[in-house]
């Protein structure tokens, strides 16, 4: 065993897509800046932003009805859906950045172009998807959406799911071709290869055991190199922790004021995939219902084309589960650890409250497969048992804090917690997630380099022409990006932007 300390100006913990984006942003702003990566596992991408492990959604609000609420009044409150809209927009651009510059290749390996669409059921959801459609289809983001209640029009679209539908009641569907299937794994995979090549000293089986801030404000990270088990003090200016379910406890470690009072609830997931090529082929599309009650966001039920390793797939769930590891391959001792004397109300609290989370996630663990295929029959009405295979995908953590609306409270999402002087970053939480990865570095850099986000602002604009800008406020922006990243990244020949609501 051996201790020794080396220094560099980046430490990104963690070989997920949220690290990917940042080193990739900032060797683009800061080529000269060194920059150090260390992953416990063997390879890039293994976690949360593997393939198997998350539903390869580009999330754009598109299909997503958790996204959009219904009000008092009864209209609908779409501001979140624009919002995320906005930050998918954000990623795409970037990305298409990163091909015209060849500094990645092949987009079709990671990105295609795939139709997203919202599929109710009952009188009540149908009209709620219909004042959902009106509001969404008049904004210019979310142009080219189609609706309809019309049977013969949804077999058309959805053959495989209105087959053999013996129901009388109510259905209807939104459609909208611009959606996409995102295979994070290999994009995060090429984003590393690319870093690889800009000399970034990537590390894999190297574990970070410890975080502790100087006197000086820098960082000393202690990291066990898991095949030679010799110790290493690597020191930093500036530390992101995006170790997906591992970084709180690794925020935690660094002793920050911003960390405390902050607690996580892991949530598995489980999907079923079809192991059948005729059943796969006909059927093309995201297609998202409406999640039961008590069920967290990321159980929304979805039947899913995804595009693994240059094959077609289709996916159904996910269905939840609950296990106390924080990571798929982390320990089951991960909840009873990150559990402190400064965040034990804040975690207590969080039980009292959600209390039919707890219940919900139980039924679902105790989830024959038979009965998983009847939540599947919902959506096909004749899927056969010996067609569909089970799948475990990732964890999630969802974040657990104190907020305005009280001690203890679950937070479905993406945050980011930050210490004071910018020195530290840790991303938390769970879905947007990786579809929002390049808009959260961005907030990342804002927040921690406020002395050089100026200097970099015209770079940042090359990158995203968006950057500082509404495209709902600029329709003739978001027709042109729509049309050069529609382009780059092979996802359309035609404009949705052009293409008018339609009821059918």
């Amino acid at each position: 065993m051996s201790n020794r300390e080396t220094k560099s100006d980046v430490i990104l913990i963690g070989a997920g897509i949220m690290s990917a984006t940042l080193g990739t942003i900032l060797k683009e702003l800061v080529p000269e800046w060194e920059i150090t990566v260390f992953e416990k596992l063997e390879k890039a991408g293994e976690e949360s932003s593997n393939e198997w492990n998350n539903a390869g959604t580009g999330h754009a609000a598109l299909c997503e009805l958790n996204y959009t609420d219904e009000k008092q009044d009864g209209s609908v409150d779409i501001s979140k859906a624009i919002k995320i809209n906005e930050q998918f927009q954000v990623s795409i651009q970037f990305w298409s950045y990163l091909i015209n510059r060849k500094l990645i290749n092949n987009p079709q390996d990671f990105i295609m172009p795939l139709p997203h669409m919202s599929l109710v059921q009952g009188e009540q959801n149908v009209t709620f998807l219909k004042k959902r459609f009106e509001a969404l289809s008049n904004n210019p983001l979310f142009h080219g959406m189609e609706f309809s209640d019309d049977p013969e029009k949804l077999m058309e679209w959805i053959p495989l799911i209105m087959q053999d539908r013996a129901s009388n009641e109510p259905i209807a569907a939104t459609k909208i071709d611009s959606g996409t299937d995102v295979n994070f794994g290999a994009l995060t995979r090429s984003l590393f290869d690319h870093l690889d090549r800009k000399n970034v000293d990537i590390n894999y089986r190297h574990n970070v055991e410890n975080i502790k801030r100087n006197s000086d404000g820098t960082w000393t990270v202690k990291v066990h190199d898991d095949t030679t088990g010799d110790i290493k003090n690597h020191t930093a200016k500036f530390v992101f922790i995006g170790g997906g379910g591992g970084s709180l406890h690794l925020l935690q470690k660094s002793g920050i004021s911003e960390g405390k009072h902050i607690g996580g609830f892991p949530v598995s997931g489980i999907f079923m995939v079809c192991n059948n090529p005729d059943i796969v082929e006909q059927h093309n599309a995201k297609v998202y219902g409406k999640a039961k009650v008590g069920a967290p966001p990321m159980s929304v039920p979805h039947l899913d084309t995804r595009y693994i390793d240059n094959k077609k797939s289709l996916l159904f769930g996910p269905f939840a589960g609950f296990s106390p590891k924080f990571l798929k391959y982390g320990s089951v001792f991960d909840l009873l650890t990150s559990v402190k004397p400064n965040n034990l109300l804040t975690m207590l609290a969080a039980g009292a409250k959600n209390v039919p989370l707890t219940n919900y996630l139980i039924q679902q663990v105790m989830l024959s497969k038979e009965k998983r295929l009847e939540e599947l029959r919902e959506f096909i009405p004749n899927a056969k048992s010996e067609d569909w295979d089970l799948v475990v995908a990732g964890q999630r953590v969802q974040v657990i804090k104190d907020t305005e609306a009280g001690v203890g409270t679950l937070q479905f999402g993406t945050e980011v917690i930050t210490a004071e002087d910018g020195s530290i970053a840790a991303l938390l939480g769970a879905s947007p997630g990786a579809s929002t990865a390049v808009h959260v570095m961005l907030e990342v850099i804002k927040k921690c380099f406020p002395q050089q986000i100026d200097e970099w602002e015209p770079k940042i604009k090359e990158m995203i022409p968006s950057y500082n800008l509404s495209l709902m406020d600029n329709p003739e922006l978001l027709q042109e990006i729509h049309s050069s990243t529609a382009q780059v990244l092979g996802l359309s020949e035609k404009e949705q932007v052009e293409k008018e609501p339609v009821f059918s």
